[in-house]
C-alpha cells in the first residue's frame, strides 16, 4: 500500500459522500429558495417559516433517497472489505 493508493481510495470516499448528500442538499437548497422567494414577495418574515419547509424537505428527501443512498453505501463496503486482502499486500 502506496501513498498513490492511499489518496486514491481517499477520493472515491470524498466522491462517495459527495454523490450521497447532493440529493438532500439538493432538495433542502431547492425548497429554501422557493421559501426565500416566498417570503421575499409577501414580505412575510418570521423565522419558522425559514426552517420548517426544509426539514420536512430533507427528511422527504431521505425518504426518497434513502434505499438508493443505503444500497450504494453497502456495495461500497463490500467493495472494499472484499478487496481487503490485497490492500494489505
Amino acid at each position: 500500500m502506496n501513498a498513490t493508493f492511499v489518496l486514491g481510495l481517499g477520493a472515491q470516499v470524498m466522491w462517495m459522500v459527495v454523490k450521497l448528500t447532493a440529493p438532500v442538499l439538493g432538495f433542502g437548497l431547492a425548497v429554501g429558495l422557493l421559501v426565500s422567494i416566498f417570503q421575499a414577495t409577501t414580505q412575510i418574515q418570521e423565522q419558522t417559516l425559514a426552517f420548517v419547509p426544509k426539514i420536512v424537505a430533507v427528511i422527504v428527501a431521505l425518504l426518497i433517497f434513502g434505499p438508493w443512498m443505503l444500497a450504494t453505501m453497502l456495495d461500497f463496503s463490500r467493495n472494499i472489505l472484499g478487496n481487503l486482502n490485497s490492500f494489505i499486500q
